[in-house]
C-alpha cells in the first residue's frame, strides 16, 4: 500500500502543476471551456484517487472545489479572477495536505475551512466578485514555487510540402546556383529532391549557360511555408515555384494517395489519361512510361513523395504508441557515479595498454573507451530536462507578487526545450526567484509611473534560454527603470564597501548589488530589504560553476545573464602539470594554448599580461601562485581561458592534453580553497584537481587592486 500511495503523491503534483498551469491560463481566457474541462477533470482525478489511497481529507476538500468548476462548465458560473485566485488558493492546500503526509507537519485547517466556505458561498449563488480574500488566500509568493511544473510549450506542427523548382533558362547567368538553394532548403528539415532532365535538349540545341534542369522536392518541416519562400526570395522572378501541403501532422491515415493520384494532382498526366490504362495487368508506373505518357524522373518524383509520406506516417504512428517508464532520482543518481567509475577505469585501461604496446590490448582498450563515451553520453542524456519544467513556475510568482505590489507585470519565457542537467535544474529555482522577484520590485515601474515615462502601463519580464557551446545561458531581461549607479554607489560607500575616490566602470559599481547585505532599498517589505536576495543568486550560481553578468540601460531596463555548465557530473577537461602535480581546467574555458620562453615568462610575471598577437591579455603564473619550488622548466606554457568576457593566460609547466573528467568533491577539509573546485582520479591512479577559472581571475584582480 504504501508503494501505491508514493505512485498516487507523484501522480498528484504532476495534475497540481497541470492544474496551476490550466487555471493561469483560464484567468487571461475566461470564456475557454476547454480549460474549463482540464480543471474540471484534474480536480476530479486528484478527488477520485485520494479516495481510493486513503487520503480522505484531500478528496472532502476537492470535493467542493471540483462542483464549483462543474457549475462553470455547465455555464451557470463565470470565470472571473476571484474565482481563479481561489482556485489556486485551493490547489495551494492540497499540495500542503499532500507534503504534510509527507513530514508529519500540520496544517492550516482554518484556512482549508476558509477556501471552502468560499466555495459554497459561489454554489450558493452568491456574486464571486465578492470572494473573501480571494488574492490574499492564492498570494503565496515562493511559497507556490515548490513543485514544477511542465511549462506549455507552443508547437510547430509539422507538415509535409510538395515543392516544385522550375528555374528559368536564364536563372544561372544571372548569377545564381540552384544548388546551393537546395542546401539551404535541407536546412529547414527533412528533405529529399529529385532532378527532372527530360526538358534538356540535343547537344547542338544546347545552350550552355541556360538551366534546363528543374527538381521536385518533398520537404518535411514545422517551419511553415513563409520560411521555405524565404529561401528562393532572390530568384523568384527567375523560376516557377509552386509549394503543396500535402501531410500535417496528425492527419490521414498510414496509407497515402495512389501514384495515379499524385501524378494527375502534379499535372504530370490528365485523369482522362490516366482512366485509359487502369485496365491493365501491370504495375501503373510501368504502363505510364511504357505508353509515353510520363517521363520516368516524374514517376520516380510521385514515387519519392509517396513513400516520405508513408515513412513520416510510421514515425508518428509509433511516437504516439512509444512507451515510458519512471525512474527513481536515486537509482538514477546511483547509475551516474557507476559510469563516472567506469570512465575511470577506462582511462586506466586505455594508458595500461599504450604502456605495454600490445596490439589487441589496445584494440580493446579503443573499443571499451568507444562503449564506455556511448554510455556516458545516453546516461548524461537521461539526465536531462527542458528548462521549461523550472520556467513554467515563475508565471504564478509574477502573478501573484505583481498583485501584492500593484503592479502589472507580464512574464514571456522563450527556449523551454534547451536542456540542463536535472541537478544543475534542481539548484536553479531559488536564484530565478531572487532575480525575478528583484525585477518587478525594484525594476519595474508602477503603472501611473511607467505612462508618465511615456511606457504602456504593464511591465515585461523575459526569461530566456539557449545553448552557448557547452553552456547554456539564462536571460532574465525587464524593461524597467534600470539600475541607478548613483544609487548603488551611495549606498556602497555608506556601507564602506567602496571609498569615496575609487575609480569604477559602470560595470563593477553593478557587481555591487551582488555583496552581502546590500540593498538599495528604502524600506524592509515582504518582498525586498533585508540585502540578502542577490548574495544568494552569486553564490548559488558559482557554487554551480557558472557566471553570472548584469547590464543595464537607465531607463529602459536591466539584463541579468547567467552562464551555466550542462552538467555536474562530467566535464571534458584539459590536463596540466605544474611541478609534480597535475590540474585540470574546464575545456570549455580554454581558447588556445601558447608557449614563451623563461625570460619572457620571467618578463610577464612582473608585467602580470602578455603581448597576444598584439593584444594585451592578464597573466598569472600558477607556479608562482602554488608557490610551487621545483625548479622551473626552460619554456613555460600558457593556457588562455575566458571567464567574464575577460581573457586571461595561465602559465603551466607543460601540456598533457584533453581529459574526460569525472568531479569528484574534496570534502569540507578543503571547502575554503575557492580557486579549487573539485578533483578527479586519472589513470594511473592519482588525483588531479580541477581548477575554478573565474575564481582564479577574481584572485589575480584582488591580488592586483591590492598591489595598486
Amino acid at each position: 500500500m504504501d508503494n501505491q500511495k508514493a505512485i498516487f503523491k507523484e501522480e498528484a503534483y504532476e495534475l497540481l502543476a497541470e492544474l496551476e498551469e490550466a487555471m493561469l491560463e483560464l484567468e487571461e481566457k475566461p470564456e475557454d471551456m476547454e480549460l474549463v474541462g482540464r480543471v474540471f477533470r484534474a480536480m476530479h482525478t486528484i478527488k477520485g484517487s485520494g479516495a481510493m489511497f486513503g487520503f480522505d481529507d484531500i478528496a472532502e476538500f476537492t470535493h467542493e472545489v471540483e462542483t464549483t468548476f462543474d457549475l462553470v462548465r455547465e455555464g451557470k458560473l463565470t470565470v472571473t479572477p476571484q474565482l481563479m485566485s481561489l482556485g489556486l488558493a485551493a490547489r495551494d492546500h492540497i499540495k500542503l495536505l499532500l507534503e504534510a503526509d509527507e513530514d508529519g507537519s500540520a496544517v492550516d485547517t482554518v484556512r482549508g475551512r476558509e477556501i471552502i466556505d468560499a466555495f459554497k458561498a459561489l454554489q450558493d449563488g452568491g456574486d464571486n466578485d465578492s470572494a473573501p480574500d480571494a488574492d490574499a488566500m492564492a498570494a503565496t509568493g515562493a511559497g507556490a514555487l515548490a513543485g514544477i511544473d511542465n511549462a506549455p510549450e507552443e508547437e510547430r506542427v509539422e507538415t509535409i510540402y510538395r515543392i516544385r523548382f522550375r528555374p528559368h533558362p536564364e536563372l544561372l547567368a544571372n548569377g545564381s546556383n540552384p544548388i546551393l538553394l537546395l542546401k539551404e532548403l535541407a536546412d529547414l528539415g527533412q528533405c529529399s529532391y529529385l532532378a527532372q532532365t527530360d526538358n534538356i535538349p540535343e547537344l547542338d540545341a544546347l545552350e550552355p549557360e541556360a538551366c534546363y534542369t528543374f527538381w521536385d522536392i518533398v520537404l518535411v518541416t514545422d517551419q511553415g511555408v513563409n520560411a521555405i519562400r524565404d529561401v528562393f526570395i532572390f530568384v523568384e522572378d527567375d523560376c516557377d515555384l509552386t509549394i503543396e501541403p500535402v501531410d500535417e501532422e496528425g492527419l490521414g491515415e498510414e496509407n497515402y494517395k495512389r501514384l495515379g493520384e499524385i501524378l494527375v494532382e502534379r499535372g504530370d498526366v490528365s485523369s482522362e489519361d490516366l482512366t485509359g490504362l487502369l485496365n491493365g495487368q501491370k504495375r501503373i508506373g510501368q504502363m505510364l512510361v511504357e505508353s509515353d505518357l510520363v517521363d520516368p524522373g516524374k514517376i520516380e518524383s510521385a514515387l519519392l513523395e509517396q513513400d516520405m509520406v508513408k515513412t513520416k506516417r510510421q514515425e508518428r504512428r509509433a511516437a504516439k504508441t512509444a512507451s515510458s517508464i519512471r525512474v527513481a532520482a536515486d537509482k538514477l543518481d546511483t547509475l551516474v557515479d557507476l559510469v563516472g567509475e567506469l570512465v575511470t577505469v577506462q582511462a586506466r585501461l586505455s594508458q595500461k595498454a599504450s604502456q605495454n604496446m600490445d596490439a589487441e590490448l589496445l584494440t580493446i582498450s579503443e573499443e571499451v573507451e568507444r562503449l564506455t563515451a556511448e554510455l556516458r553520453d545516453n546516461t548524461m542524456s537521461i539526465r536531462m530536462l527542458p528548462i521549461s519544467t523550472t520556467f513554467a513556475k515563475f508565471k504564478r510568482l509574477v502573478r501573484d507578487l505583481s498583485k501584492e505590489l500593484g503592479k502589472q507585470v507580464e512574464l514571456n519565457t522563450s527556449g523551454g526545450e534547451t536542456e540542463l542537467d536535472k541537478t544543475v535544474i534542481e539548484q536553479l529555482s531559488d536564484p530565478l526567484v531572487h532575480i525575478i522577484r528583484n525585477s518587478i520590485d525594484h525594476g519595474i515601474e508602477a503603472p501611473d509611473v511607467r505612462q508618465a515615462d511615456g511606457k504602456p502601463p504593464h511591465g515585461t519580464v523575459n526569461l530566456s534560454a539557449s545553448h552557448a557551446g557547452a553552456n547554456v545561458l539564462i536571460r532574465i531581461a525587464d524593461d524597467g527603470a534600470g539600475l541607478s549607479v548613483d544609487k548603488i554607489r551611495a549606498k556602497a560607500l555608506e556601507k564602506g564597501l567602496i571609498t569615496a575616490d575609487a575609480d569604477l566602470s559602470d560595470k563593477e559599481i553593478y557587481n555591487l548589488i551582488f555583496a552581502p547585505g546590500f540593498s538599495t532599498a528604502g524600506e524592509i517589505s515582504g518582498v525586498s530589504g533585508r540585502g540578502v536576495g542577490m548574495d544568494v543568486v552569486k553564490q548559488s550560481i558559482e557554487a554551480l560553476r557558472g557566471q553570472v553578468d548584469v547590464e543595464s540601460t537607465p531607463g529602459q531596463g536591466t539584463v541579468m545573464t547567467l552562464k551555466l555548465p550542462l552538467t555536474l557530473a562530467i566535464i571534458d577537461g584539459f590536463l596540466v602539470k605544474i611541478g609534480d602535480g597535475m590540474y585540470v581546467m574546464p575545456l570549455a574555458s580554454v581558447e588556445e594554448c601558447l608557449e614563451l620562453t623563461r625570460a619572457q615568462a620571467d618578463q610577464a610575471q612582473d608585467r602580470t599580461m602578455i603581448n597576444l598577437r598584439g593584444d594585451v591579455v592578464s597573466y598569472m603564473s600558477l607556479r608562482r601562485m602554488f608557490a610551487v619550488e621545483e625548479a622551473a622548466p626552460e619554456f613555460e606554457q600558457v593556457v588562455v581561458a575566458e571567464s567574464n568576457g575577460m581573457r586571461i593566460g595561465f602559465g603551466v609547466d607543460r601540456f598533457i592534453g584533453q581529459h574526460q573528467t569525472v568531479i569528484k568533491s574534496l570534502g569540507r577539509t578543503y571547502q575554503d580553497i575557492r580557486e579549487i573546485s573539485g578533483a578527479t582520479i586519472l589513470g594511473d591512479g592519482t588525483v588531479a584537481l580541477i581548477l575554478d577559472v573565474q575564481q582564479l581571475v577574481e584572485t589575480m584582480q584582488q591580488t592586483l587592486s591590492q598591489a595598486a
